[in-house]
């Protein structure tokens, strides 16, 4: 996971350390002095950001047995200071509501522990496909990778390679001709093979593209050339190794660790299946969770939409709760699989003319599946990019006769290209966008050349849900890109480009509003408003400490911010106590 954009994980790994010695059992929460009105923690010495209604800033904080008791002016906190009271000084640094993680892949960064770094700047370091291909050999050597070994790598993009091409399995066949290759595409909806892995998986020249995907081809020939998007991925899938039980929760351990040196103290897993639920379930049963983490099985039909209905949703155990099913509409814009109602200005993955991007699944089996969950009470979280796969979402909605009084809280991820019309269908049906503002600076040129200036500047409209009284949440998506919150508050009030150019300029929001999209809204869409995501009585002591106030910090400026300590149900899960 080290790269440029993400500070590196440092020696202070307080919550593997504590994680590791068990002292994160969800019911070890700090006992009351006995029959005495006083705080167990008092925090001051900083300005304490609430994220209230009225966005109040305090002096001062007390917590009795893992929860809020009060806040308001040091003197009258300070009457709440036993003999036994921790009083933690924040010294002029800000203390915020820890941060709610509203769209992540937490297993992803479990699978990726080991993988090659192929992202490009600032992310990584490739920027041409001889310097991709000597990243993948110096991972080969430091992992000892032996003859027929898997060679895996994340992050892989065409955009920003100086050959502008795409990387082909030729390109791979020449270094790795006898190990099997995966580079995953930056979007996770796809991956570049090599000759030796299509074998394994079985595709070959008379493999028919599935419904749903897309298998790039050799010019003037039906040969795979090397790039495999979205359903033709499942073929790989079936032949890749799995890893032992033991491996896989070291990389939980330390995945978690890594979430809470950003301060996140909820987590979200947004796709998972069923070997990762176990892994967590069997971490949650153990109380080896740190971090409060929430679990999305994936449905890609109403056959599995039946499925998943019948377990337990919208309860932590064990600090690990089911939200609610996640269905897949269509894919990745980056990628050129999102599905518009109006075609791309440059064409398919592999050269399509008129290429509109296509559905992941069948619309009409999207609104079976929608209304096997949402008669139930299962909240229903769908990847949706493009404004076609919008339209299939909100027709779902509407065929329900759903509307904003259910207080269902579907949620619409990413909703990259929404369409000012779809934004008011959401007010009326209630459904919550999950926008994801780092597009505007990772691939923001991207979607001008595919899309032109007018839908790309439109991207994760934040401004214009803000206007409509719309709560939305803004995520990182997580491997996608890095988790620091404080990038995710900078694209979402600066916009700009890698090439400096601001993307939609009236989309830009203050840093309040971009701060709650990360803490209280954020918690909304997880029905937990009433128990996190601001510093209020009753709710549960989760902080984090960051080293400036962001509310007065430019926005510009924004991106330099650094947490300092993270706090679950008063006490520190990453980072030294505060002086």
């Amino acid at each position: 996971m080290g790269t440029a954009a993400v500070r590196k994980i440092g020696k202070r790994w307080r919550a593997v350390v504590l994680l590791q010695a068990g002292l994160f059992a969800s019911c070890a929460l700090a006992a009351p002095e006995a029959s005495t009105p006083f705080a167990d923690t008092i925090y001051a010495g900083g300005p304490v950001l609430s994220m209230d209604a009225q966005g109040s800033v305090v002096e001062a904080v007390a917590v009795r047995a893992g929860r809020i008791l009060e806040t308001g002016p040091r003197e009258r906190i300070e009457r709440l200071r036993g003999s036994r009271t921790r009083v933690v000084d924040l010294a002029g640094q800000a203390l915020l509501p820890g941060f709610i993680d509203p769209h992540s892949h937490l297993m992803q960064a479990v699978s990726f522990a080991d993988w090659a770094n192929v992202t490009q700047p600032p992310v990584g370091s490739v920027d041409s496909i001889p310097a991709l291909l000597r990243v993948l050999r110096a991972h080969a050597a430091a992992q000892h990778i032996l003859t027929g070994g898997w060679i895996f790598g994340f992050g892989y993009a065409r955009d920003g390679l100086a050959e502008e091409r795409e990387l082909t399995r030729s390109d791979l066949d020449a270094v790795f001709p006898d190990n099997p290759v995966m580079l995953l595409h930056v979007s996770g909806h796809g991956a570049v093979f090599n000759s030796r892995a299509f074998a394994l998986a079985g595709v070959d020249a008379a493999t028919p593209t599935p419904a749903g995907g897309v298998i790039v081809r050799r010019p003037g020939s039906n040969e795979p050339a090397g790039l495999v998007m979205e359903t033709g991925l499942s073929a790989f899938y079936r032949v890749l190794p799995v890893p032992t039980e033991q491996a896989s929760l070291a990389a939980l351990r330390t995945a978690l660790a890594h979430y809470a040196e950003n301060g996140y103290t909820t987590v979200q897993d947004g796709a998972t299946d069923a070997r990762g639920l176990a892994l967590l379930r069997g971490a949650a049963a153990r109380g080896e969770l740190p971090l409060d983490v929430v679990a999305l099985p994936v449905a890609m039909g109403q056959a599995d939409a039946r499925r998943l209905a019948e377990q337990h949703f919208g309860v932590y155990e064990g600090r690990l709760k089911l939200g609610g099913v996640k269905l897949l509409l269509d894919g990745s814009p980056q990628g050129r699989t999102a599905w518009f109602t109006q075609p791309m200005l440059t064409g398919g993955p592999g050269g399509e003319p008129d290429w509109h991007g296509k559905p992941m699944i069948d619309p009409a089996e999207y609104a079976r599946a929608v209304a096997e969950l949402y008669p139930r009470g299962i909240q229903i979280w769908t990847h949706t990019n493009g404004d076609a796969a919008i339209d299939a979402l909100i027709a779902a909605h509407e065929a329900l006769g759903a509307k904003a009084s259910d207080d269902h809280r579907d949620i619409a991820i990413h909703s990259q290209f929404v369409r000012a019309d779809q934004l008011d269908a959401y007010v009326r049906l209630g459904i919550a966008p999950s926008f994801f503002s780092n597009h505007a600076f990772y691939w923001g040129e991207v979607h001008r050349r595919n899309l032109g200036e007018a839908r790309a500047a439109f991207l994760s409209p934040l401004a214009a849900a803000r206007a409509r009284g719309l709560r939305f949440s803004n995520h990182t998506d997580a491997m996608v890109t890095p988790l620091d919150p404080f990038f995710t508050l900078w694209t979402a009030t600066n916009r700009l480009t890698r090439e400096g150019r601001v993307l939609g300029p009236d989309q830009r929001i203050d840093t309040l509003a971009a701060l709650r999209a990360i803490t209280i809204d954020a918690a909304w869409t997880y029905h937990e408003e009433q128990d996190k995501g601001s510093i209020e009585p009753g709710k549960r002591a989760d902080f984090v400490v960051v080293d400036r106030n962001p509310l007065a910090v430019a926005p510009a400026d924004l991106r330099s911010l650094h947490v300092l300590e993270t706090i679950k149900d008063d006490r520190v899960v990453y980072g030294d106590e505060v002086r």
